[in-house]
């Protein structure tokens, strides 16, 4: 894969010292105290842990991994997805799967419906001068696969994956019956090319409440039973492929295992995990009784700045909503420095300190009591939803067990 291209620090790389502009992001070595507040960073001790218990997971479980590259956007860490068993990355835009093909991607999910004419042409004409790269996208209508075939030129290898929904979710058709002659419809096509099945569990819950694991439960079975009707249209091993970052577990029970298909399996979180949502909702999680060793660990943490006490109880910090995510839950104060990357001290659990709000560029971080911080130090926040983490940054240090930073990850949004 390219995951390199030349990249450089410049000047307008959020929170970066001055004295790496003009480095080469893969060729860094600085202290995490020369760089500036807020500062999103990655853990690279944490990232390699969570990439091998992952893969280590799904070939325990006879499952592929085609991980969401949509949730980092960074070639640099797709790249470390595929060198330890990914079959693939999956994004959910056309313009993505582009991104995804030009940095070396050789089988690219586009887990959703492609059907901009525009970039249809574009991502044919760049599968015809790359046959040994594919991309894979959704439909759930016969008019989907019209527009896609009245926007793709003959000759067209472009795959497709039959998408079932549920009532109450987001895409993909709501009967069988119908699934079944929408992919009877793909396969007839002179421009496209039936894969197998697909669809997204995670609109059907958002806990591990006995409803949502049912609701779950429930749509991977018709997943499974799809599967079963479309694989005699398909040449070759059916796709048959769900997300799986919160329902991991589920997905793995219902899709592994069903002669003549591929099951795989979508998750993208995992990699770097988190501090809220995941860790609330994920099986893979340190809460749910799993030794260290299985567990996923959160590989991404925020620093911000006291910069005002202005009354009892209340600091102002200098990270806001367009620097962290906030969209699952809010930042969570985990420890506090006198500086950067200094010793960190934790906050007291009397003190019951929270963020409560963001503003653009301020986060209200209360507590009771005595205060734990004071101006001028630097709190450590652990975040909630990776999706919305990374696209904030154009350019993310890593840090190593040593605390330092030797490389950057560059982001594509």
């Amino acid at each position: 894969m390219n995951t390199a291209g030349g990249r450089r620090v410049t000047a307008q790389d959020k929170s970066f010292p001055a004295d790496l502009i003009g480095r080469p992001v893969r060729d860094l070595d600085a202290p995490l105290a020369a760089f500036s507040t807020p500062l999103l960073v990655l853990d690279d001790v944490a990232i390699e842990h969570n990439l091998q218990v992952m893969a280590e997971w799904c070939a325990a479980r006879g499952l592929e991994l085609q991980p969401h590259g949509k949730t980092t956007m960074a070639p640099a860490l797709w790249a470390r997805q595929l060198a330890v068993g990914a079959t693939g990355i999956t994004v959910a835009t056309g313009w993505q799967a582009d991104v995804a093909l030009r940095a070396g991607v050789g089988t690219v999910q586009i887990a959703n419906h492609c059907l901009d004419p525009a970039l249809l042409r574009r991502l044919a004409a760049h599968l015809a001068e790359h046959p040994e790269q594919e991309v894979v996208c959704w439909a759930d209508s016969p008019a989907a696969v019209e527009l896609m075939e009245a926007a793709l030129p003959a000759g067209s290898r472009l795959g497709v994956l039959m998408e079932l929904g549920a009532d109450g979710g987001r895409t993909g058709a709501r009967d069988e019956d119908l699934a079944v002659s929408i992919a009877e419809r793909i396969a007839a096509s002179d421009r496209l090319v039936l894969r197998g099945v697909a669809g997204y569990e995670g609109a059907l819950g958002h806990d591990r409440g006995e409803a949502a694991l049912r609701a779950v439960s429930i749509w991977c079975e018709h997943l499974a039973a799809l599967v079963g009707r479309v694989a005699p249209l398909v040449d070759g091993p059916a796709w048959i492929t769900a997300g799986g970052s919160a329902y991991p577990d589920l997905v793995a029970d219902a899709i592994a295992g069903i002669p003549g298909t591929r099951p795989i399996l979508r998750s993208g979180a995992y990699i770097v995990h988190d501090s809220g949502f995941y860790r609330g909702i994920s099986p893979l999680d340190r809460d749910r009784g799993l030794g260290e060793g299985e567990a996923l660990r959160p590989a991404m943490w925020a620093h911000a700045r006291v910069i005002s006490q202005p009354e009892p109880g209340l600091a102002l910090l200098d990270a806001g909503r367009r620097d962290v995510p906030f969209d699952e839950g809010l930042p969570v104060p985990v420890g506090v420095a006198a500086e950067l990357g200094g010793e960190e001290r934790p906050l007291p659990a009397e003190a019951r300190a929270e963020i409560t709000a963001l503003n653009d560029q301020h986060a209200f971080l209360r507590w009771q009591g005595e205060a734990p911080v004071a101006v001028g130090e630097v709190v450590r926040l652990g975040l909630s939803h990776p999706c919305t983490a990374f696209d904030k940054w154009r350019l993310i240090p890593v840090v190593g067990a040593d605390g330092r930073v030797r490389e950057a990850v560059e982001t594509l949004f």
